[in-house]
């Protein structure tokens, strides 16, 4: 890891340890389909399903994946299928950015058919806890978007057209959220699902797809390694 991201890592856990330490769920290496039981299931949709748009193809995945976000239970989220290249995106609604974080309305949209190269790996080709370590690094989108007005999110709209570096330490910092919300493991599968699928060493997103190997916009399987092997939320009693 270079020396700047491993500093971005330790900040970053030590700023936010404490908060996360205080609602952090239980940490899961691996869900399975039918590990939730459906009276759990019933529970989450109550306690984490308030004003979420949820498609009941993959309701849930996404409800497990809430309740590691309690700061999320009363914002409005809404999942929507659609034909995109990019697998996976999180914005707020156009409209409702110029409203205080915690009014705004935030899509994920989830895509449905890609590229014949990019098909391997949009949410319904990858496996079950691979889908909640993605939907993870999407909710850790909205959470941060919560701390944003107007002009942030603004700003973030700038970086993403015009600063590729950026953009690199946006998403890994996003990917860094995902785990200390509880689900390192689960963002690790996605990780390993996705360059296993590609055939590739590194995944830069839907529209760099390029030989880079330097660049670590979202990351590698031996970098979460390193960083939940030091992580207090995952060790082991």
């Amino acid at each position: 890891m270079k020396s700047t991201q491993l500093k971005s890592v330790t900040l970053f856990i030590i700023f936010f340890l404490f908060s996360i330490l205080f609602y952090a769920q239980e940490i899961v290496k691996t869900f399975h389909q039918g590990t939730i039981s459906t009276e759990n299931i019933v529970y989450l949709k109550s306690e984490f399903g308030n004003f979420k748009n949820i498609p009941k193809e993959f309701e849930e995945q996404v409800l497990i994946a809430l309740s590691y976000f309690p700061e999320l239970k009363n914002i409005h989220i809404k999942f929507r299928l659609k034909n995109r290249l990019t697998p996976l995106a999180t914005k707020p609604n156009l409209i409702s950015v110029f409203k205080n974080a915690k009014k705004r309305i935030y899509i994920i949209t989830v895509s449905t058919k890609s590229t014949s190269y990019l098909d391997t790996i949009i949410f319904k080709n990858l496996n079950y806890n691979a889908q909640i370590g993605v939907l993870g690094h999407e909710l850790s989108h909205v959470s941060s978007y919560l701390n944003n007005d107007f002009s942030k999110m603004w700003n973030i709209f700038w970086i993403e057209i015009f600063s590729k570096k950026k953009v690199n330490d946006f998403e890994y910092n996003t990917d860094l959220n995902c785990i200390n919300h509880g689900l390192g493991y689960q963002l690790l599968d996605w990780s390993i699902n996705v360059r296993k699928n590609l055939g590739r060493v590194n995944w830069l997103g839907a529209v760099n797809l390029t030989a880079d190997t330097k660049s670590e916009r979202y990351m590698n399987p031996s970098t979460i390694i390193k960083i939940l092997n030091n992580h207090p939320l995952y060790q082991e009693d």
